[in-house]
């Protein structure tokens, strides 16, 4: 069968306009059956339900139009009846859709008109689709582009089979792009919008520094070297905690390179930006350490339950560990996940003095005792009454200058102060107004039902409503900084899951929930039984 040239010209459009915005072909020749189909229905009717077939092999067009089969037709255009429907196809049944050929027709300039912009819309949803799909798969690639334009400080890329945006937040300080200049960056971000997939891409995320040195370091890019955390200062300094696989291979050295050419790459694309290597390690305290080159540190204190931890440095390492305007913390606070607080030697040596202080002068009120008793039990690690009242009276007894008899008058008068307290918080509990039902959840401490009461939280159902932040307080991350924000049970030095389990006791207790079954228990239940 003989092609016609309008037939062949139809397929070479299609054939074109697929290449040149890289769809697929049958997604054009679907637009194009869509926009003839547009364009019969104006010819045959807009009741008529036209169906337009493009022969993909030879371009031939054939009209057709649906009809539904019906045992009393209500109307011509869109139903047959059944015993029509027999005629042209024997196996028919009410329900079933009959093909009926219709016969062709010239378009006429709106028509064609129509089409054509039917055509245009079809091609370019699928030019977006295309590229939204082809972007949302690489979220945390690094992408190249020619810059294409600047407006309002966003830099416009052309990636070639798409834009994408540098927001101007996301462009390192003080660099400057040009149309026609090349610009490498992050994938951050794919979105799809009315206006079409917009892909957003960064010079100051993190991870472009990492993705950077995975291009530079063949060990990254062969998994032997891992990259576990980066942190930055876009545009002035970086710190990025690097690991080796290989106990035989340096990550530092590694990631420096031969005289530091391939750190070196990595600092020209970010713009001069000064980069720290660290060793990465697994011990909190070690990889803090690290991460606060080039500081000394003499010493430091890790509080887990809250992710803090106290640095002590030499005095004149004080700037140093600081950095300008506090950079260095900041970037190894970042990098690390921790708070770090930075104590010269001297200051720490001063509050070591002031707790020593506060802890002679408790035992000196609390116990009635002189000055030089409540040093001994402060110089010996003592840190409250309680703790001095619980210790086995051996300890006590062991400090030089006690025998058995002091150990146990001075555990005795804690015992005597520690009731006495007991007694008056119970009063201030009574008069907030706390329930004793409360007093019996498991955990609750006569101190808490204070502080309980002056937080309005009175019932078995008061504490049953709350939730974990509200009793040990909640940080948030802004910024770079972390802000701690102070929770109903703080200075009691209870952890996120304490006050969880106080909560979920409570619940149960207010029959808001049922008590979870011990498997323990129950196991020790049915051996005693024999069960």
């Amino acid at each position: 069968m003989a092609v016609s040239a309008n037939r062949l010209e139809l397929l070479q459009i299609a054939d074109a306009v697929a290449r040149e915005k890289s769809i697929d072909r049958q997604i054009v020749l679907a637009s194009m059956e869509d926009a003839i189909q547009k364009a019969a229905r104006s010819r045959y009717g807009q009741e008529t339900e036209v169906r337009a077939e493009i022969n993909p092999k030879t371009g031939e067009i054939r009209f057709s139009r649906l009809l539904l089969v019906v045992d009393q037709i209500e109307n011509d255009a869109t139903q047959i009846t059944l015993n029509e429907a027999l005629k042209k196809n024997p196996g028919a049944q009410v329900g079933d859709f009959i093909a009926e050929t219709l016969p062709p027709f010239d378009f006429g300039r709106i028509a064609a008109q129509s089409a054509k912009q039917v055509i245009v819309q079809k091609v370019r949803e699928a030019e977006r689709d295309r590229q939204y799909q082809e972007y949302k798969d690489r979220i945390g690639d690094i992408v190249n582009g020619v810059v294409k334009r600047v407006e309002y400080g966003n830099v416009i890329i052309d990636l070639g089979r798409g834009e994408a945006t540098i927001r101007r937040d996301e462009l390192i300080p003080r660099e400057v792009f040009r149309p026609g200049d090349r610009a490498r960056a992050y994938v951050y971000d794919v979105r799809r919008e009315q206006r079409g997939p917009q892909i957003f891409l960064s010079r100051t995320h993190p991870q472009f520094m990492a993705k950077l040195f995975r291009q530079e370091v063949p060990e990254i890019y062969d998994g032997v070297i891992e990259v576990k955390s980066v942190a930055r200062d876009p545009g002035s300094r970086a710190k990025i905690a690097v690991i080796s696989r290989d106990s035989s291979i340096d990550p530092v050295g590694a990631c420096v390179g031969m005289r530091g050419s391939r750190v070196q790459a990595v600092v020209t694309e970010l713009q001069g930006e000064k980069v720290d290597i660290i060793p990465w390690s697994p011990d909190a305290a070690t990889f803090i350490v690290n991460a606060l080159q080039p500081a000394e540190v003499v010493k430091v204190v890790l509080d887990e339950d809250s992710a803090r931890i106290e640095v002590v440095v030499p005095d004149d390492q004080l700037s140093l560990a600081i950095g300008r305007r506090g950079q260095n913390v900041r970037l190894a606070s970042q990098l690390t996940g921790w708070d770090i607080d930075i104590l010269t030697e001297a200051e720490e040596s001063e509050r070591r003095q002031k707790e020593f202080v506060e802890r002679t002068n408790t035992f000196m009120n609390a116990l009635n005792v002189d000055e030089v008793v409540g040093q001994l039990l402060a110089s010996e690690g003592f840190r409250s009454v309680e703790e001095l009242a619980f210790v086995e009276p051996s300890e006590v007894a062991s400090i030089e200058g006690f025998d058995q008899d002091t150990a146990a008058e001075i555990q005795s008068r804690a015992h005597e102060y520690l009731a006495k307290l007991e007694a008056e918080q119970d009063t201030k509990r009574r008069e907030l107004g706390v329930s004793d039902d409360l007093k019996e959840v498991a955990g609750v401490t006569t101190a808490m039902l204070v502080r309980f009461g002056e937080n309005e939280i009175k019932t078995v159902e008061d504490l049953a409503g709350c939730a974990t932040d509200d009793l040990v307080g909640w940080s948030e991350r802004k910024d770079g900084e972390t802000k701690k924000h102070a929770g109903i049970l703080d200075g009691f030095e209870i952890s996120r899951e304490e006050a969880e389990t106080l909560i979920m006791t409570a619940r149960v207790k207010a029959g808001w929930i049922e008590a979870i079954p011990d498997p323990a228990a129950e196991d020790a239940f049915a051996e005693e039984t024999g069960d």
